[in-house]
């Protein structure tokens, strides 16, 4: 079959390689529509996971089921499914939480085992979930989403009664966009975003947010206005200056990934006198069927988040150089 793979540190290419034997409680499937996150840059780079090449990239994927394992009744031939990637161990102490995101063995498809950017992956069954008649491209969006919602219920957010009325995020990019359709889904009321690049703020306009240009006076004159307040840049800057921005009682919510050896300084002080929240959010945990919930109550604006759907072949420049066009979102390999 035909897939990229990452064969070394820094360089991928498309590679011709076995689909291999399905093991018993795993399924076939055949890749229908498979996302680029910024994790997979970083998986490419030996960022992120300890570097095991070679290695095909892709956690944000979806396909139909073309034959399962011994022992799998959940999925069939001919399902629509989407998968959730994570690999959690089971059995350490955060896993016997309910923590699965937080496992201290935690492996993942696209990061320590062959991922969606193939025509076929093969995945364990349990990870499969329905996905109805919903588009491919769309319920590729299911993983990111699912970690947004993971963020929001970090911050607490988890329906239309813990939703904040006022909402900033710095970062209008795919991840930080979805973080603003998951608020509005959750019944915010408006939601802000800050960026300097003016071409995805007209972006976050035209889904229905209110843009504002990062370091602004209008922004600046917003101090302790908000009721959450996200970051999905990874910026330290941002991080160490975003409680200024929120409301008394509010939240802080560190989503974007700073640098391992970034420090910030922040003020115990405000946090105390003003009973802030600070607080952070890693992955998914379980929460695919709920993602897959949200998109298909805002399928038209979840969508647009797509704006490139490409075949395997012309994926693998995405990997290597950043795309050169200001306005490029979530780019996906689609079959057909």
């Amino acid at each position: 079959m035909k897939a990229i793979q990452f064969v070394e540190k820094g360089k991928a290419v498309l590679a011709d390689i076995p689909v291999g034997a399905i093991p018993p409680g795993h399924a076939l499937i055949r890749v229908k529509a498979a996302g680029l996150c910024h994790t997979d840059i970083d998986v490419l780079h030996a960022r992120y996971g300890a570097g095991a090449f070679p290695l095909v990239p892709g956690h944000e994927f979806a396909g139909e089921v073309l034959e399962v394992g011994d022992g799998v009744t959940c999925v069939r031939a001919g399902s629509r499914v989407a998968v959730d990637p994570n690999l959690p161990c089971g059995t350490c102490p955060a896993c016997e939480k309910g923590l699965t995101n937080l496992c201290r063995d935690l492996k993942a498809y696209g990061v320590s085992h062959n991922g969606g950017f193939s025509e076929f992956s093969i995945v364990n069954a349990g990870h499969l979930h329905d996905i109805g008649d919903m588009p491919y491209d769309l319920a590729a969006l299911a993983e990111p989403l699912a970690c947004v919602l993971n963020g929001l219920g970090a911050a607490g957010i988890t329906g239309k009664a813990s939703a904040p009325s006022q909402a900033l995020i710095f970062g209008a990019g795919p991840i930080g966009l979805l973080l603003g359709l998951a608020l509005k889904s959750a019944g915010s009321d408006t939601v802000t975003f800050a960026d300097i690049n003016e071409d995805r703020l007209a972006f976050a306009s035209g889904l229905g947010f209110t843009p504002v240009r990062s370091g602004s006076e209008e922004l600046l004159s917003r101090r302790q206005s908000f009721d959450l307040v996200a970051d999905a840049t990874g910026i330290p800057s941002v991080v160490e200056g975003m409680l200024d921005l929120v409301a008394d009682g509010g939240t802080g919510l560190v989503f974007g990934v700073c640098a391992p050896e970034t420090r910030v300084s922040v003020s115990p002080f405000q946090i105390f006198r003003r009973q802030l929240k600070l607080v952070g959010s890693h992955s998914l945990n379980r929460n695919i069927p709920q993602a897959l919930s949200v998109l298909a109550g805002d399928r038209a604006r979840m969508s647009q988040l797509v704006t490139h759907r490409l075949p395997l072949a012309e994926m693998v420049p995405y990997f290597l150089t950043k795309p050169s066009d200001p306005a490029t979102m979530k780019v996906q390999y689609v079959d057909g």
